[in-house]
């Protein structure tokens, strides 16, 4: 590729609009133009580095035996309210009506649309198992699309769907994906790590995300530092502690605090330390209000309380009027003494140990002092209720956690038959009987993997790609080509040589000044870089520099094709 003739439009201005480095270098190379609210065009130079991470997905995919096929991007309502998706899904689910009005949605992700196509295809147990994938399409209406391609309402994903006649079957696939994962976003140059997670709304027995480490990741991950245990903070094990609760040793007290309602004022005005106070959140259950207690200075996992008995598939935080109607108090006054029977009480496993702690006193402007499990307050049910935090125990008993921030990237799952089941999907088994088929289901965000490799590498020149994913490898940068027809001659030779050679080469051609040509070609991120000049011909010799290293070296052509072969 000559970048005279290739459309190519760098800028120095880094856009307002944009906060992550990936959104910043994306514009300022020019590989995506906005459109509207999480809507962009790929650029020809964007697209060329998209087209490298779906070529290395699809050759991956392949390689797993999985089949490729494409499906409408535009789904019937009717495959969604089978699987009770239709409402349960969202606002992210952006819906129409046709002409004949009848209504549509623009897919999010499409089990429904794989599980039709697999009734109607699949009639034996000799059939199976199977995996087919598409790289499509998607939308998802996000309340707030933000940081460019990274949570765009519009990306591009690779997604497949296995078919099994037993659960072992899909375990066996699963690994075999888990491992075509692995393979994908180590050949992209990726740091990455497969944690556990929670299935959310795509459902299932079992799941685990692909999450590229980088800091400025919307996920928070934990990870052992004695052993290969990580989950995402949403799905990581808070252990019980290995002490027993202490006798209570100090009287109930209601104390005054007028204006103190969190547990940081609380406990200065009281001076007593966080961790010795319990914070009360009062949700909405599926039978009516409920009370969930965690420790002063640890934080609910809205997903682990998601999964409660007592509460719906989301935990909504009650209103102020519910609270004020049930209680009696508003919220920064609430605590579990003296709380309504109606009401059941559900108490982390940290907090449960708790003596003599601080709580809020279920009257307004007070706190409670001495306050103690049992004598003071009930506990209904104890569970896994927080957020882990770094230096908790490891789940696995080996080595404590660390915390890091990840980008997911990537999302298996094992679905078990909830979408088979639903929309009657099944085969005849060997003794001639009808058996429901079990499902899995295999994500990878196509198009958030690039904004996910520049935040993992850039620097303040411009971005750093890998061999793998970088639009060219090398550039043929050339000094003055208009007034020297032997430096032109010879950068032409050398962009061909490379070419016949099998190595994606750009040739700069279009006669800038070398500073504003080296400044392009570092923004661009590409990984190698030679220089063609007069002294060099003289010389014999190339002006060779790695996107990483800070100086230029003279190398011989014989020695740049050994370089990069």
């Amino acid at each position: 590729m000559r970048l005279s003739q290739f459309h190519l439009a760098t800028s120095k201005e880094v856009p307002a609009d944009a906060e992550l480095p990936s959104h910043k270098l994306m514009l300022r190379a020019g590989m995506i133009r906005k459109l509207a609210s999480g809507l962009y065009t790929w650029t020809p130079l964007g697209l060329r580095v998209m087209r490298k991470v779906e070529a290395v997905v699809r050759e991956e995919m392949n390689r797993a035996g999985a089949l490729e096929m494409l499906m409408p991007s535009v789904q019937p309502r009717e495959l969604w309210e089978e699987s009770g998706r239709w409402e349960k899904f969202g606002n992210q689910l952006l819906k129409m009506k046709d002409r004949k009005e009848q209504d549509f949605c623009y897919g999010p992700t499409h089990e429904e649309v794989i599980t039709d196509f697999a009734r109607n295809e699949l009639k034996s147990y000799k059939q199976l198992p199977l995996n087919f994938y598409q790289i499509q399409t998607k939308f998802r209406d996000e309340i707030r699309p933000r940081f460019g391609v990274m949570r765009a309402r519009e990306f591009l994903m690779k997604d497949a769907y296995s078919f099994h006649l037993t659960e072992e079957s899909l375990a066996e696939t699963y690994q075999v994906m888990y491992e075509a994962y692995t393979r994908i976003f180590t050949r992209l140059g990726l740091k990455f790590r497969a944690v556990d997670a929670d299935t959310g709304a795509i459902g299932g027995s079992a799941s685990n995300e692909f999450q590229v480490l980088a800091d400025s990741g919307e996920d928070a991950i934990a990870f052992s530092d004695g052993s290969n245990y990580a989950a995402n903070i949403e799905k990581a094990e808070a252990l019980a502690p290995t002490t027993e609760r202490p006798a209570p040793s100090a009287e109930l007290t209601l104390v005054p605090t007028p204006t103190q309602r969190t547990i940081d004022d609380v406990s200065r005005a009281l001076s007593v330390s966080p961790s010795q106070c319990v914070k009360t959140i009062i949700v909405r259950g599926v039978k009516g209000l409920v009370a969930l207690c965690v420790r002063g200075d640890h934080e609910l996992n809205e997903v682990k309380a998601s999964h409660l008995a007592e509460l719906p598939d989301e935990s909504v935080l009650a209103s102020e009027e519910e609270i004020v109607a049930a209680i009696g108090t508003r919220p920064g006054f609430i605590g579990p003494v003296g709380l309504p029977d109606s009401i059941p009480v559900i108490v982390d496993r940290d907090a449960a140990v708790l003596a003599d702690f601080v709580c809020g006193g279920n009257k307004d402007g007070t706190h409670y002092t001495g306050a103690n499990w049992v004598r003071d307050a009930r506990i209904d049910r104890v569970a896994d209720l927080r957020q882990v935090v770094d230096g908790d125990a490891s789940p696995d008993g080996k080595g404590t956690l660390r915390l890091a921030r990840g980008i997911e990237v990537g999302h298996i799952f094992q679905l078990g038959q909830k979408y088979a089941e639903a929309m009657g999907a099944s085969v005849l088994d060997d003794q001639g009987k009808l058996a429901t088929m079990y499902m899995g289901c295999y994500g990878i965000g196509v198009s958030r993997i690039v904004a996910a490799a520049i935040e993992q590498r850039h620097d303040e020149a411009g971005m750093i790609w890998t061999d793998a994913m970088a639009p060219w490898r090398i550039a043929v940068c050339v000094i003055n080509p208009k007034n020297s027809p032997e430096v032109a001659a010879a950068a032409e030779a050398l962009y061909q040589e490379l070419t016949a050679a099998g190595i994606e080469a750009v040739l700069d051609d279009r006669g800038l000044r070398a500073g504003s040509m080296f400044a392009d070609m570092e923004l661009l991120g590409i990984p190698h870089r030679v220089v063609v000049s007069e002294r060099g011909i003289a010389a014999g010799t190339l002006e060779y520099r790695q996107r990483t290293e800070s100086e230029a070296r003279a190398i011989t052509r014989e020695d740049l094709l050994l370089l990069l072969a």
